[in-house]
């Protein structure tokens, strides 16, 4: 019995000692940001307007309740019904702190000129071009689904323009303070 008490005293010494190294950044970021829009409500249809179908210009995006000590924001929009890996529809990063959304209609310029926006930089997205693409699924009778999702980083990354959702994700790593999701729907009709 003393035996067995003296082992499970070292496992749990163990699995203390452990659990005590393991950074902090290594636990999932909450998702706390509320991202909103005036062109569609969470969980509903994108206006054709915003399809590569339609106009193929971004929707406003709005947030609220970022994390005390919030440095930078990224936001990357992707449809992860499409085939064996999420399509990316939209990189943006170097978003300043202050901002409080994204304007209809952003250029898709690499290098972001609005006011209020300076330094952002819009990335690239799954056709290797910069900027918002709207959702464009093929006609396969699916309802896709874009997470815009905005991401509160503790540190100022500052980053050069060309990076993919990829780079943009690896150069985030451990800097993650908080996140937020706007899903909408998109289904292709004709």
């Amino acid at each position: 019995m003393k035996r067995i008490r003296n082992a499970l005293g070292t496992v749990l010494g163990l699995t203390l000692t452990l659990l005590c190294s393991i950074p902090a950044w290594s636990a999932e970021p909450p998702e706390s940001i509320l991202v909103s829009s005036r062109a569609f409500e969470h969980n509903t249809d994108i206006p054709l307007r915003y399809s590569a179908y339609g106009e193929g210009i971004s929707p406003d995006i709005s947030w609220l309740n970022l994390p005390e000590g919030t440095r930078q924001l990224a936001l990357i929009l992707d449809d992860p019904v499409f085939g064996f890996q999420p399509f990316v529809h939209w990189v943006a990063y170097n978003i300043p702190a202050t901002a409080t959304g994204l304007p209809e209609g952003l250029s898709p310029d690499a290098i972001v000129t609005h006011p209020g926006l300076e330094g952002m930089i819009n990335g690239a997205n799954g056709t290797r071009r910069t900027g918002y693409f709207g959702p464009r699924p093929p006609a396969d009778g699916k309802v896709h689904t874009y997470n815009f999702r905005i991401y509160a980083l503790d540190y100022e990354l500052n980053l050069p323009d060309g990076y993919n959702k990829q780079n943009l994700l690896q150069a985030m790593e451990g800097h993650i303070l908080a996140t937020g999701v706007l899903t909408g729907n998109y289904q292709f009709s004709e």
